[in-house]
């Protein structure tokens, strides 16, 4: 019996670490973009030119395929939808979706399920802003990741600029608490069609201008809070019917408590280190589980491991300066996720790097990213 051909809904770098993943199985690998230079490219894989909320492209790629996965959330449901309606397996489904793609419904279905989450509620009008009370986090329903598409509010006077920045007039947002944390901590768990999951370690990340920066494994907390994380992960990826790799983020507040930030349905950024770091990485556990496959190790194969991002330095080309520099750092793994232009904070590539402890891996990985650059 042939391997399965999987279908690739996003050509980005999360894309290609998916393809790679699948093509180390021998799978074929489709990969739907809207443009026709994107990082999966790069890949040997095949590829369809087309918008992937067009639900006729979709119906193209599923003539040629067995099985579909995504690589964003903000791909349409209805188009999905049209999908499932014609007997496509597509995974995480559109109810999955539903659920995920309004953050602020996905605060509700994860409040409903007994997860602890920052105190939240609609916001039609600004009214409903001040009577929330200060200081908060305006956030939009739809489409945001990075940190865009939030804004911190301390005060009454600062609710104009938030409420233009982020459109208000327009609709669709929410409000939530600030959270006065201690340190965010994330875990990938992939969870397979049967409903069985398997937990990655629990880690810190440490944020730059609301974009990931560093990722630290195992996160340096006690046992029971790295405990909490991996149950209420599981138990959120169980709510919302999740199959494949999930990433969910999470404050420790500095009272002690854990809450629920967001959870992303699909391969991580967070989750990038478990490549080199990790018996069976989040993205060929992802590919084992949208194709029903029975799911990987995911024990550490050092005592720690540490991701730091590229990001883009200025406008430009995506070609990196320096490469010849971080390759002579013994130790590090790079990867350049193969952006034609480059932006500032846009992510470029990453860098991993192995250690004895978090630290020794820190050290490497800082020192090879330090020598590369993006950007003219």
């Amino acid at each position: 019996m042939p391997l399965p051909r999987l279908g690739v809904l996003g050509g980005g770098q999360l894309s290609k670490m998916t393809a790679s993943a699948a093509a180390n199985f021998g799978c074929e690998v489709v990969v739907i973009e809207r443009e026709a230079d994107f990082p999966a490219n790069s890949v040997d894989a095949h590829s369809i030119v087309g918008d992937w909320n067009d639900p006729v492209n979709l119906l193209k790629l599923a003539e040629l395929v067995d099985v579909m996965t995504l690589e964003n959330e903000f791909v349409s449901t209805e188009a999905m939808a049209v999908l499932v309606d014609r007997g496509v397996k597509i995974w995480p489904t559109p109810d999955t979706m539903r659920l995920v793609r309004d953050k602020f419904r996905q605060k509700t279905e994860f409040s409903k399920a007994g997860l602890e989450v920052a105190r939240f509620a609609e916001a039609s009008t600004k009214d409903a802003v001040l009577e929330f009370g200060f200081p908060c986090v305006l956030k939009r329903r739809f489409g945001g990741y990075d940190g865009k598409g939030n804004a911190t509010i301390r005060d009454a006077s600062e609710l104009d600029a938030a409420w233009n920045q982020l459109d208000g007039d327009s609709g669709g947002l929410y409000v939530e608490d600030f959270c006065d944390f201690d340190r965010e901590l994330a875990i990938i768990v992939t969870r397979g069609i049967d409903g069985k999951a398997v937990r990655y370690p629990v880690v810190e990340t440490i944020n730059k201008d609301h974009i990931c920066h560093v990722t630290k494994a195992p996160a340096d907390v006690p046992d029971h809070f790295k405990k909490e994380v991996a149950d209420i992960a599981e138990r959120a990826v169980a709510a919302i019917g999740g199959v494949g790799s999930f990433g969910l983020e999470t404050f420790l507040t500095r009272d002690g408590r854990i809450l629920v930030n967001e959870i992303a349905p699909r391969v991580h950024n967070t989750g990038h280190y478990t490549i080199e770091a990790c018996v069976c990485s989040q993205f060929e556990n992802h590919v084992r589980a949208v194709l029903g496959w029975p799911l990987g190790s995911t024990e550490l194969v050092a005592p720690a491991a540490v991701m730091v991002n590229l990001l883009g330095d200025a406008a430009g080309s995506g070609a990196p300066k320096g490469m010849e520099q971080a390759l002579a750092v013994p130790g590090a793994h790079i990867h350049i996720y193969g952006k034609t232009v480059s932006r500032p904070g846009r992510k470029m590539g990453h860098i991993t790097a192995l250690g004895k402890t978090v630290d020794e891996a820190l050290s490497v990985a800082s020192e090879a990213a330090d020598r590369i650059t993006f950007g003219d």
